[in-house]
Formats: C-alpha cells, sequence, structure tokens
C-alpha cells in the first residue's frame, strides 16, 4: 500500500469496520497510510479477517469490538486505541441496521433497536469523537439518501438518519475553534447485504436504473467519499452532508 506523508501518522477508527461499506472504508483508509480500528459488534471473525487482509497488505490494522450504543465499552474502546496508538485523528460511523416496512405496519420494537443503534450508537461514538479527536482530525458520520428521495417503507429508517444528520450538522458548529471537521455521507443505493436483503432482482434492476449512471453504487464508490473527508482534500468541507448516490437526487 502507498502511504502518503499527509496520512501515514493517522488513526482512524471505523465503527461497522466488518460490514459491507465499513470494510471498504476501512480498506481505503489503509491504503492512504492510515492505522485503521476495525470495529465490530458481532462479527469478531469478518474484522478479524479485514485487520488481516490490511496487514497482508502492507497496511496496520487491529480489529476491536464494543457496542456502540453502550457508552462504557466505547469509552474502553476509545482507551484501548489511544493507549496503543497515542491518539485518535478519524472517527468514521459506518455501524447500524436497516428494518423496513410501511409506517402503518412497523413493528415499535423494530424502530427502538434502529433508534438504538443508528443514533443513540451515532451519538456516543459523535460524543466521544468530539471530546477525543486531534487537532486536524475528522468525524464522519453515515445518513443516507433517502431522507431526500422520500422511498416507500423507509420511513423509519430514513427518521433516525435524519437524527443523525442533525446532531453531524450542529456538531460541526460546536466544534468550532478545534480544527476538527464533522460532515456526514448519505449513500445512494449501495450493493452491500443490508441493501439487497429482502429485496427482489426486480426491485434491484429498478433501483440500479434510478441513478443517471444506471448501475448500483459499490462499497468502493462511498469509500472514497469517505477517504476525501478524512484526506488533506477534505479540510475545508465541513458541516456537510454529502450525497454520494450517482445523481439519484
Amino acid at each position: 500500500m502507498n502511504a502518503t506523508s499527509s496520512t501515514s501518522d493517522r488513526v482512524a477508527l471505523v465503527t461497522g469496520g466488518s460490514g459491507g461499506i465499513g470494510t471498504a472504508v476501512s480498506r481505503r483508509l489503509a491504503a492512504a497510510g492510515m492505522t485503521v480500528v476495525v470495529h465490530y459488534a458481532g462479527r469478531a471473525d469478518q474484522a478479524e479477517k479485514v485487520a488481516a487482509e490490511i496487514e497482508a497488505a502492507g497496511g496496520h490494522a487491529v480489529a476491536l469490538g464494543g457496542d456502540v450504543a453502550d457508552q462504557d465499552q466505547m469509552t474502553e474502546l476509545f482507551d484501548t486505541v489511544e493507549r496503543r496508538f497515542g491518539g485518535i485523528d478519524v472517527v468514521v460511523n459506518t455501524a447500524g441496521i436497516m428494518l423496513l416496512a410501511p409506517l402503518v405496519e412497523l413493528n415499535l420494537d423494530d424502530f427502538d433497536r434502529m433508534h438504538r443503534v443508528n443514533v443513540r450508537g451515532a451519538f456516543v461514538v459523535s460524543q466521544l469523537a468530539a471530546r477525543r479527536l486531534r487537532a486536524g482530525g475528522a468525524l464522519i458520520n453515515f445518513s443516507t439518501s433517502v431522507t431526500r428521495i422520500q422511498q416507500p417503507n423507509y420511513t423509519a429508517y430514513a427518521a433516525t438518519k435524519g437524527a443523525v444528520e442533525a446532531m453531524t450538522l450542529i456538531a460541526a458548529r460546536e466544534l468550532r475553534g478545534r480544527d476538527v471537521t464533522v460532515n456526514a455521507v448519505a449513500p445512494g443505493p449501495t450493493a452491500t447485504p443490508l441493501f439487497l436483503d429482502g429485496k427482489s432482482e426486480q426491485q434491484i434492476e429498478q433501483l440500479a436504473h434510478a441513478a443517471p449512471l444506471e448501475r448500483l453504487g459499490t462499497p468502493e464508490d462511498i469509500a472514497e467519499s469517505v477517504a476525501f473527508l478524512a484526506g488533506p482534500g477534505g479540510r475545508w468541507t465541513n458541516g456537510q452532508i454529502l450525497y454520494a448516490n450517482g445523481g439519484i437526487a
């Protein structure tokens, strides 16, 4: 992997690093020369595999676990990263779950599960990042383009991501003077297990042709947006929602 001088001494924590987009983000930031902490909640084997692949390719990575919505567990995770690597420069919050149903049919237990991971989890991690990120750092949360395209069945999921957008935009202003950027990436239809699960081939085909580029996004597409915000080219981008969706909205 070719490390650049501007990123080779940086440490990145990727929550949900064992997932589809999280894995691509972990690999991309490692390719930029960052030491990457591949976070997981329940997929230790996958996170360890991602970390091992990064190491085998010449990068630096470690897999660490924890419940993003549990303040104590995430505090311990941040403490561990700081002890091992001296500090944290980039936090990418990809951890999230998506449970779909029309508003009138959604089970409130499912809503509570999404709220706990997507909203509380994002808040816990963002709060710790705001306290711990070194100068020149970046916090990158994850929203969704569904907040703009208003696709049926996504009511509850989009509501959780709307909350993430609000906390992202306000946090960017609260961190005035810290030299820390706060942004969110809002992917469109992206070919990940989370997105593809439960959809028919016809639905997938329709969504693939919704964007002018007439294809689904890939995890690697989204990782490039994250790499921009996490790298030197993104230092003047702050308090923004970056819609990475091929022009669908």
